[in-house]
């Protein structure tokens, strides 16, 4: 779907904060730090375990979104001698800052991820240490875990190793600033190199049969005129810096791999029936799918802009459900998962690149900062291994649950009041037990909701002539039928 923005008056923000703010209380997301996190943040923001290599010659380079203060990852490529890359990647150590059972580490383990509502972010750690001494901000030396990723000239990885290092950020950039240089031919080596080597990075994926599903997602910003709710997009800067983030998760899984003790995300394959259905759905959307022609493919040859399309990739998204956690520790008879690899990316792969905003990053960071130096894994890493899938997917859940319900909580009152009026909208997803019913994206306002076709004027009950289906990828016109910001609902009639 196109991206379409719809801003609101100022009066209208504050009652979306309020609404958010009630969203809070009643999902019991407490902001509030104990004193004892706030005090213990303070005395190792002073003074962290800093590393003895000094790598803070290295110009490194932060791509986040505008505004953020929590910087994960920094980065460094060149070319390697007679061929190939060299890729740079630092991640903020914030083992250097926690104490493991001490007050931060009681706190994140009950916090796990940090939580983004559109006026507030709950941070996992102190913003003291989260957006400022563990950050990597720039200028400022800073711990951090240096991985280094020797690539070929394909972009396939020929050797991963990493070591604690004190690195210094020496610039700072956004998505859309790296796009703009690349696009207007401004990009300086290491943007160029970026492209190249992220671009490099998704034809391995290609080869390895792996995917990345590019589906417009609903987005709520705050700005100083109100809220913006709009559909984005990842562009290809987002791509090709995803790209290096995954290399490394993915040589972090294979290190942890080796020596029988990790943590690493997985994504088990969709069982045949889901592809038989998807099938089912591109001719019911007139998307060709040739015999012989891979998923994969397919779905690298779709425009998501065309509603049709956008219909099917949102269908897509149902064979990536079921991703988890497994933890291992063979020495302490945790086995490794018969079946380690992620399917979307048709690899081992390990969470491993945001300590500063998810529990788990920060144990695999651990195990591979041990195992690259030759040492043996601390006990309170492989002590908590055992009980981190179930807190990471119980932080999965509440944060999925919080982006749904902020997104629920400004649809709701932007659409407040404004019941009987008349929108365009593609049917995005049908109810196969009740193909009446189904869920609508419209063009504009940028709003997802569910819609139901109400049974025809006159038809005699008993008759068994009931509402003609949703036409999955159509484009028809809907009612508002109800936006009740009490209970976060927005439904559409299908006319």
């Amino acid at each position: 779907m196109p991206r379409r923005k719809l801003r609101v008056k100022a009066a209208d923000s504050a009652r979306i904060n309020a609404e958010l703010a009630e969203l809070r209380t009643r999902l019991e997301i407490h902001a509030e730090w104990p004193e004892a996190v706030l005090a213990e943040a303070e005395e190792a923001a002073e003074r962290p375990r800093m590393p003895e290599y000094d790598a803070t010659d290295l110009p490194l380079f932060t791509v986040d979104p505008s505004g953020a203060r929590d910087l994960d990852q920094a980065m460094h490529l060149t070319r390697r001698p007679g061929g190939g890359y060299r890729v740079y990647y630092a991640i903020a150590d914030v083992a250097a800052f926690v104490r493991p059972g001490g007050a931060i580490d009681t706190e994140a383990r009950r916090r796990v991820e940090t939580l983004y509502f559109p006026d507030h972010r709950i941070p996992l750690h102190p913003t003291r240490i989260s957006e400022d001494a563990a950050s990597l901000l720039p200028g400022e030396p800073r711990p951090a875990l240096l991985w280094q990723l020797d690539l070929d000239p394909d972009g396939a990885v020929v050797l991963a190793d990493a070591r604690r290092a004190v690195v210094r950020s020496h610039r700072r950039l956004d998505y859309a600033a790296v796009q703009r240089a690349v696009d207007l031919g401004g990009a300086d080596e290491q943007l160029a190199l970026l492209a190249t080597v992220g671009g490099l990075r998704e034809e391995q994926e290609r080869a390895r049969g792996g995917i990345s599903l590019s589906v417009p997602e609903q987005e709520v910003e705050e700005t100083l005129h109100g809220y913006v709710l709009g559909y984005r997009a990842p562009g290809p800067a987002d791509g090709w810096n995803a790209q290096i983030s995954l290399l490394t998760g993915m040589a972090a899984a294979e290190m942890m791999l080796d020596a029988g003790v990790g943590l690493l995300r997985t994504l088990p394959a969709a069982p045949a029936s889901a592809y038989a259905r998807l099938r089912r759905i591109a001719v019911a959307l007139d998307v060709a799918w040739p015999d012989g022609l891979s998923y994969q493919e397919l779905i690298r040859s779709l425009d998501p802009d065309v509603p049709l399309n956008a219909a099917f990739l949102n269908e897509c998204t149902g064979l990536l459900r079921g991703a988890g956690y497994h933890a291992f520790d063979e020495s302490r008879g945790l086995p490794a998962p018969a079946d380690p690899g992620h399917v979307a990316l048709a690899a081992p792969y390990a969470h491993c690149t945001a300590p500063l905003r998810r529990l788990g990053d920060r144990f695999a960071q651990e195990v591979c900062a041990a195992v690259a130096a030759g040492e043996d894994v601390p006990d309170w890493t492989r002590d908590a291994l055992p009980a981190l899938p179930a807190l990471m997917a119980s932080g999965d859940r509440r944060s999925a649950e919080v982006e749904r319900a902020c997104v629920d909580v400004v649809e709701a009152e932007l659409l407040a009041g404004r019941e009987g009026e008349d929108f365009t909208a593609v049917v995005i997803d049908v109810d196969e037990k009740r193909p009446a019913s189904g869920t609508v994206q419209l063009r504009e306002p940028a709003v997802r909701a569910r819609c139901d076709r109400p049974a025809a004027a006159g038809a005699a009950p008993g008759t068994g002539a009931g509402p003609a289906p949703l036409p999955l990828g159509g484009l028809i016109r809907v009612r508002l039928a109800a936006a009740d910001p009490a209970t976060r609902t927005v439904r559409f009639a299908a006319l």
